[in-house]
Parts: structure tokens; C-alpha cells; sequence
């Protein structure tokens, strides 16, 4: 027989309080049972519980010691908002506790939230993709630490790829970090970002290269709670996205014929005479 009982696993977003989405807003404000960790979690997001909700500190307990609430929540029919910070899918340890809601018939749900590499990204005004330059972002964290990782998911082999890197729990070892990306082969004028405490109110973000990345962090006695940004997109421009641009079609919009014309001839010199889908690239044609 299912329980009445719900476990809401709540993204929290970076830090501010104003960052939560809506859902979570609404979540927190309807559960029984708040649960929180306030070595990661800015207390302001507090202010949408209930006055009467049971407010717990996560933050000296193991998963274990959160268990007993989700047994009572299972035998009392109560809803749980499970608050995490950034976004639960990422090293918010969600799966093992999802497994333990299951064994106990609790419904669950998770709430998504604003990651730390996005609002880092709008801090500093710079979208990560940017055409011609970087069209992927690797989110990883330094290997060594507490959690072990898989194989062949070093820094190192993730900065051949060139490309916007995302680097999370890695801030206490930042002469590695730097020695990876170097060795991985980002130039060392490479653009890069640290962020501490993102969004909350103590926040403090630095550009540097990824050659001064380690001084950068040194210099401000940073440990926890610090991202990394890397990689080219960080200071390009001159680019420009095909989607907005007059020469590309799609279903509410016809492309203007010689900027199609344009488009196709710098894709086929790109590609060495042979556009998108394999035909040969043609001056002049508006298909």
C-alpha cells in the first residue's frame, strides 16, 4: 500500500531567494517538514515555509539521520520539501535518497532549479555557447577528492575538447586544477572565472586566465563554495548565431535569399566546398 506521505527534493538555486522557481516557492510553502542545509543554503529561502512547518538543519547529519523524518512522513501521510542547493541533479546525493523514499512508499518529486555555472554565466553578462567558438559545456569537478570518479573522466582529458568547462568542488585544489588544464591544452591566456558564493550576498567573482587561476584563488583565500568557469567563449565576440540570422529558415520564418546565399557560402568554405547535409555548397543558392 502506498503512503500519503511526499518527498519534494527542491532545487534551491545558487544563493538568493529570489532565484527559486515558482514550484519551489509554492512546495516549500506547503510542506509539513522543511528540510535544509545551512552550510549550503541561504537562509532566506526559509521565509516561504509555513510559521507552523517543522524546520530542520541537515547540515551535521548523514543520510541516515534524515531517514527517521521520511519514515514519519511516510506513516503520517506528511509532505517533505527536501531543500538542495543549485540544481538536485548535480552532486546533490538525490538518487541514494530517492531509492530510500521508494522503499518506504513515499511519493516523490523533484523541483529543478538555477544552477551555480548559469548564474555565474549572468554575473558576468557572457553566454557559454557562443557560435564558431564553443558549442558544448563540460560540467565536471577535480579527480582525488572524497567521491571517487570514473574512469577516464579526468580534467585533463575533458580539456582536449577546448571547449566552456564548468568546474565545481575543486576550489581547494586549485594548483591542480590549473596544472590540468594546462596540461589538458587550454592556452594559458585562456579566459576563466572564479566564483565564490554566487548570488549570495558575501558573492565575490574574479576574472583571470587560466594561467593565474591558481594565484587568483590564493590571493582571496578560497577553499568552498567556488566555481570555476574556463574556456574561450568567456571573452569572444564578432560571432554571430544562424538563428536569428535573415538567412535561416524555419517553420514561422522564410530566409532573405542572398543572405541564405551568404550562409551557404561560408558554411561550404568552412567545410572545404560541402555544406550541411552533404551537397555541394552553390553561390547563389537560396534553398
Amino acid at each position: 500500500m502506498t503512503s500519503d506521505g511526499k518527498v519534494w527534493f527542491v532545487g534551491a538555486g545558487p544563493g538568493a531567494a529570489d532565484l527559486l522557481t515558482l514550484r519551489a516557492a509554492r512546495v516549500i510553502a506547503e510542506a509539513d517538514i522543511v528540510i535544509w542545509a545551512a552550510s549550503l543554503v541561504h537562509a532566506d529561502v526559509l521565509a516561504h515555509a509555513r510559521p507552523d512547518a517543522e524546520i530542520v538543519d541537515s547540515s551535521q547529519l548523514p543520510i541516515e539521520g534524515v531517514l527517521p523524518l521520511y519514515t514519519r512522513a511516510a506513516e503520517q501521510g506528511l509532505t517533505v520539501a527536501r531543500i538542495h542547493s543549485g540544481d538536485p541533479a548535480l552532486w546533490g546525493a538525490v538518487q541514494e535518497q530517492l531509492d530510500l523514499c521508494r522503499a518506504l512508499d513515499l511519493a516523490v518529486e523533484i523541483v529543478p532549479g538555477v544552477s551555480s555555472f548559469t548564474a555565474v554565466a549572468a554575473i558576468v553578462g557572457r553566454e557559454l555557447t557562443v557560435p564558431e567558438v564553443a558549442q558544448s559545456v563540460i560540467l565536471t569537478r577535480l579527480e582525488g577528492g572524497k567521491t571517487p570518479m570514473p574512469p577516464g573522466e579526468r580534467v585533463r582529458d575533458f580539456a582536449r575538447h577546448g571547449t566552456t568547462m564548468a568546474l565545481f568542488l575543486s576550489a581547494a585544489r586549485s594548483g591542480q586544477v590549473q596544472a590540468e588544464l594546462l596540461a589538458g591544452g587550454y592556452p594559458a591566456d585562456t579566459p576563466a572565472v572564479v566564483a565564490y558564493q554566487a548570488t549570495w550576498p558575501d558573492e565575490l567573482v574574479v576574472r583571470c586566465t587560466v594561467g593565474t587561476l591558481e594565484a587568483t584563488v590564493k590571493q582571496h583565500r578560497l577553499w568552498k563554495h567556488t566555481l570555476f568557469l574556463v574556456g574561450p567563449a568567456l571573452a569572444a565576440e564578432g560571432t554571430r548565431s544562424h538563428l536569428y540570422h535573415p538567412g535561416h529558415f524555419h517553420t514561422f520564418r522564410r530566409a532573405e535569399p542572398a543572405a541564405r546565399a551568404e550562409l551557404r557560402r561560408r558554411a561550404g568554405a568552412r567545410t572545404g566546398g560541402v555544406q550541411d547535409g552533404g551537397e555541394p555548397a552553390t553561390p547563389g543558392a537560396t534553398s
